[in-house]
């Protein structure tokens, strides 16, 4: 199994692209990935329930359940941890990690950053081997306000690494970058956006893991509806399409 936390200092960021279902995850490691990670978005669109609802929690652990054994590391996003009670959210980070996944990813929704932390110390607690990536949302949901006060003390209860989506000044990520080396060393994940910091620009800025998101997901549907407007206007539609032996291998059959 790889070993996920040293994915996370190898001089290079890690790149890590979100899958949605066993395909997906399958698919994306063929490409040579070491590490996937899951979106709750993609999760919870597949199932017919809503996202960052604490609704996906039986799914994301089956999606685990059927893909912690696999040859890649594998990190489940599972919003913030389907619970406000940290013993809650402990319990559902040691199924994970009895399961195989490497890391969890866990949001704190621009709520209390006291509680968040004793999340993240309960889930420390209950599985010391899960890397726990602590997502803030100041930026996803604010305007940056008190970023680096929650960082910092999400590091101090156990934290591996830190996530901060929606931040995409490069002047302010590399700021982020040099506070966060400067109180612990904490790897600083970012969100790609194709209108963002390409990852050669996050590379020089000393970010250490880059997410996908929900990116792949989205743009798997929209190539659905492009290819059939394709059909339904007598074109054949564009780009690869997997044969259904192929499909049949990632998914085990």
């Amino acid at each position: 199994m790889t070993d996920f936390a040293a994915l996370h200092r190898t001089g290079a960021p890690l790149l890590l692209p979100n899958a949605w279902d066993h395909a997906s995850a399958r698919l994306l490691a063929a490409q040579g990935f070491a590490a996937v990670g899951t979106t709750s978005l993609g999760v919870a669109a597949a199932a017919g329930l809503p996202d960052g609802a604490a609704a996906t929690r039986d799914e994301t652990l089956r999606l685990a359940l059927g893909l912690g054994s696999a040859p890649f590391a594998l990190s489940v996003d599972a919003e913030d941890g389907f619970s406000d009670d940290p013993a809650e959210v402990a319990a559902f980070a040691r199924e994970l990690w009895a399961v195989g996944a490497a890391g969890i990813n866990l949001e704190d929704r621009l709520g209390s950053a006291d509680r968040h932390a004793e999340k993240i110390a309960a889930v420390k607690a209950a599985a010391p081997g899960l890397f726990v990536n602590a997502r803030t949302d100041t930026y996803w949901l604010g305007d940056g306000t008190g970023t680096l006060a929650r960082l910092r003390a999400y590091g101090a209860a156990g934290a591996d690494g830190v996530f901060v989506p929606g931040l995409a000044d490069p002047a302010a990520i590399a700021a982020l970058v040099r506070a966060l080396g400067a109180s612990g060393d904490l790897p600083l994940n970012v969100l790609y956006s194709p209108t963002g910091p390409t990852v050669p620009d996050l590379t020089a800025l000393g970010v250490r893991r880059i997410s996908l998101g929900s990116l792949l997901y989205r743009r798997a549907l929209g190539a659905a509806a492009e290819a059939l407007t394709a059909v339904r206007e007598g074109r054949a539609p564009a780009g690869p399409t997997p044969a259904y032996a192929d499909v049949q291998a990632l998914s085990g059959g």
